[in-house]
């Protein structure tokens, strides 16, 4: 046992190795500031980041999980098993507008499977800066691919046989990246003088510059142009005012010619009689840490790496912030400065890290008395910046009194209470924004409770969820999982007189909070209890006032529930009852728009001794799920009318076109119009009608005796047609523009012979089309699919026509996401009697 233990331990310590080994090769490949690897963990469809590069884990912290169902690039890359890359923040917030809410910075992304097997072992993630256009061309795609390959080599080898071996689910192992560049002189020093503009720089300040020696030419010019050329203009301005008394009130952030960040620190010499201008121009990068020439400045200067420890503190920081110099150094920004953890504060050290500009904020600093307990407000506000670096953030800290612009105060309710590395406060400000977008795009109330189910329950370390919806003063279950089968059966269609917390959290408007279910018992004596352990809060649904339902979360220990978390819990209960509330409202309409479709569909389709006919309709899994398409078989003279076709858009007005648009074909085609004159009428029905909509259609007119046919189309798909001998070919029949667009619009007529046992295939785009594809491709693989529908029709041993229907339907009929929805209608010439 103990040498089974050892391994454990060296595998878990060569699987660390390995993380940290990948994320930071991960940066260089792809150009990154922060990398990390997502693996999988214990709970079923939950990654866990194992390892992040780059950016101090509390920074992260909200990321830290992610369900395979949600809609971010990490999620999509593990599902879909391919590369997600992002350019730019328009990008993402295109794609991933969830993604994009909680880090709204200008940054790009690269995410890549980990290959392990039948699926993904976990994903290579990679944060970088945003590029106008394309990133492709700027990442080494052929290193990205041998890190994320060799990791999953590594960890299957790791793993031998027992996938356990390689899950993550504690916190991620932060890595410091390894340095951008070799030291250099992080300050240089200089004087200016307004009379003669002559400059006077030591020689740190040409190494700093990269000036050769003579290069330099001394004057404000060559100064300005040495410093930062695009932004000469502002460092000669500053001059002129600090030379006139009036120094800028913080370092200027200004861009060096390399792209780099430079800071310029000015002030008025000591000889007021020439006004000359000392200054300092320093870089916030590896070697500003131990250069000790920022000890010079009046203002506060302290630099962080990119885990948050704090390597440098100029006396003035160590003063402004109420601490001995040394006492500073070494340690994690949060833990020495509290008062800069938590929102928004993580937020602009987040921006910081992500994006190349820098972010000017102010903070409260408590003093002695208010961390004792003192009244609120007691302490001193600092303006804070922070400069962003390669390998370091470079902060300055200034009393806000000595600030020239004015500012507002941040309100009390901004500073935590407790701040810590790893409070859950990081994420609150998130979650609301992220349940909040992820809820619009949840239009039923099972789908409202999904994204409830994956976006909340994770926050919050949650393992059960029950949604229960007010219905004519009774609770009726709408959404459960987690609770012992059958055990919530007792409280289904429970009476708002009834005294249990879920009805009484809803009639009192008041969330309940219980940590322990000894708690519950005690609260409510003869309760049924579902554990003996745990702790549960009980929600009330209420929209703008109306009552909406009950939510139960429910968690497998006991555990305290904080004011902060109470707070958002309840606030996020109003966002689950507005779009429960919309849900319903949904729910109606899209009853009314099936029973409106169900109706409007054909009962039964015409029939005719020499003709076989097979129709088949499945509505989309998005949207209102029903829309405009619709099939039909009608009795035309002595043969048979066969149409097909598809209104633009869903939902009731598009079903009710769709009804009138059925019933003048169904009217032409009584009166054996001919193909064109049928879709033409049909086209000046809809322009006359004029709803705002479109719709395409393919008509055919059948002779069963004979097998001919006349067939039109107006922006329909092409029929397919099926030999007897089982080959299967397009029909590139010419057509003319959509219905109810033009009223000129002419539709020509081909014509075509259906041979006996041949099978001839209609169908709506809905079949045929996929984002992202084209639509010629789903032509293709249709066409495939009818070639090998196996047998014939009508022939003894073959498959039978609703056979073939249900064949040609079932990956459309078991999608989960079904964008549009489709129709398909069969035709088939059963050969003659005695044939």
């Amino acid at each position: 046992m103990a040498g089974s233990g050892e391994q454990v331990v060296r595998a878990r310590v060569r699987l660390a190795a390995l993380l940290a080994e990948v994320s930071t090769g991960a940066l260089g490949a792809a150009g990154g500031r922060v990398a990390g690897v997502y693996l999988r963990s214990c709970t079923p469809g939950l990654l866990h980041l194992a390892v992040l590069a780059g950016l101090p884990g509390p920074l992260f912290r909200p990321w830290w999980r992610l369900h395979v169902g949600r809609p971010f690039p990490v999620s999509d890359a593990y599902r879909l098993g391919v590369p997600v890359v992002l350019a730019n923040a328009a990008e993402t917030v295109r794609r991933y507008p969830q993604f994009a809410a909680g880090l709204p910075f200008p940054f790009g992304s690269v995410h890549v499977p980990v290959p392990g097997g039948s699926e993904p072992l976990g994903v290579l993630t990679v944060l970088r800066p945003a590029v106008a256009d394309t990133v492709g061309e700027l990442l080494d795609w052929e290193l990205l691919a041998r890190l994320a390959e060799g990791l999953g080599a590594e960890l299957v080898a790791l793993a031998d046989g027992d996938a356990n071996a390689v899950l993550w689910d504690g916190e991620p192992l932060c890595v410091r990246p390894p340095a951008a560049r070799p030291p250099r002189p992080a300050v240089g020093r200089f004087t200016w003088d307004p009379v003669t503009c002559s400059v006077r720089a030591d020689d740190r300040l040409h190494t700093l510059l990269g000036l050769r020696p003579g290069e330099f030419a001394g004057t404000e010019a060559a100064l300005a142009d040495a410093v930062a050329p695009a932004d000469a203009h502002l460092i000669r301005a500053a001059l002129r005012d600090t030379a006139a008394g009036k120094p800028p009130g913080a370092p200027l952030s200004l861009r060096a010619r390399d792209g780099t960040a430079r800071l310029l620190d000015l002030w008025p010499a000591d000889d007021w009689t020439r006004r000359t201008v000392g200054g300092l121009v320093f870089d916030p990068g590896p070697a500003a840490a131990a250069d000790g020439a920022a000890d010079l400045l009046p203002q506060g200067v302290f630099c962080v790496d990119r885990l948050g420890v704090i390597v440098y503190a100029n006396p003035a920081a160590a003063r402004l912030t109420g601490h001995e110099r040394e006492s500073l150094l070494g340690r994690e920004l949060w833990e020495a400065m509290p008062w800069l953890g938590g929102p928004p504060y993580d937020d602009h050290l987040r921006g910081a890290h992500l994006s190349p500009e820098p972010v000017h904020f102010h903070v409260l600093r408590p003093s002695a008395g208010r961390a004792e307990g003192g009244p609120a407000g007691d302490g001193d506000w600092l303006a804070v910046s922070v400069h962003p670096g390669e390998d370091l953030l470079t902060c300055t800290l200034l009393p806000a009194s000595r600030m020239d612009t004015p500012f507002e105060p941040l309100p009390e309710t901004h500073l935590p209470e407790e701040p810590h590395p790893g409070d859950a406060s990081l994420g609150q400000v998130y979650r609301p924004i992220a349940l909040a977008i992820a809820l619009t795009d949840a239009v039923t109330a099972r789908q409202v409770s999904a994204v409830v189910m994956r976006e909340l329950l994770p926050a919050f370390g949650g393992r059960h969820l029950a949604i229960y919806l007010l219905q004519e003063r009774h609770l009726y279950l709408a959404w459960e999982s987690g609770f012992p089968h059958g055990f919530l059966a007792s409280f289904e269609g429970i009476g708002l007189d009834a005294r249990v917390p879920g009805v009484e959290t809803l009639t009192t408007g008041r969330p309940l909070f219980f940590e322990s279910m000894q708690q519950i018992a005690a609260s409510y004596p003869g309760i049924p209890l579902d554990a003996d352990e745990g702790a549960r809060a009980f929600l009330p649904l209420i929209a703008s006032g109306r009552p909406v339902g009950s939510c139960i979360l429910g968690f497998d220990r006991s555990r305290s529930f904080s004011q902060e978390e109470r707070a958002v819990l309840t606030a996020l209960a109003g966002l689950i009852a507005h779009a429960m509330e919309r849900a319903q409202r949904y729910d109606s309409e899209a009853a009314l728009a099936r029973g409106l479709q169900q109706a409007l569909l054909p009962r039964r389709l015409s029939t005719h001794p020499r003709v076989e006919t097979a129709g088949r309709y499945l509505p989309g899994t998005q949207g209102m799920d029903v829309g405009g398409d619709w099939y039909d078989v009608v009795e035309a003279g002595d043969g048979l009318a066969l149409v097909i076709g598809d209104v633009q858009g869903h939902g009731v007005q598009a079903a009710a076109t769709m009804g009138q648009l059925r019933s003048a074909v169904r009217a032409f085609a009584l009166g054996d119009r001919p193909p064109d004159e049928v879709l033409s009428g049909t086209n000046h029905l809809l322009i006359d009608l004029d709803p705002g909509q479109f719709a395409s259609c393919c008509y055919l007119r059948l002779d069963p005796a004979t097998g001919r046919a006349r067939v039109a189309r107006a922006g329909h798909p092409p029929p397919l047609l099926r030999a007897p001998d089982g080959r299967a070919r397009r029909l590139d029949i010419p057509g003319g523009v959509v219905l109810g667009v033009d009223p000129q619009a002419r539709y020509p007529v081909t014509e075509l012979l259906l041979e006996p046992d041949a099978i001839l295939a209609l169908y709506t785009d809905g079949l045929v089309e996929r984002p992202g594809a084209d639509i010629d491709d789903g032509i293709a693989a249709l066409r495939l699919a009818l070639a090998r529908a196996g047998g014939t029709a009508g022939r003894r041993g073959g498959r039978s026509l609703a056979g073939v229907a249900d064949r040609l339907t079932a990956v459309a009929r078991h999608a989960t996401d079904r964008p549009d929805d489709v129709a398909l209608l069969l035709a088939a010439r059963r050969r003659a009697p005695g044939r």
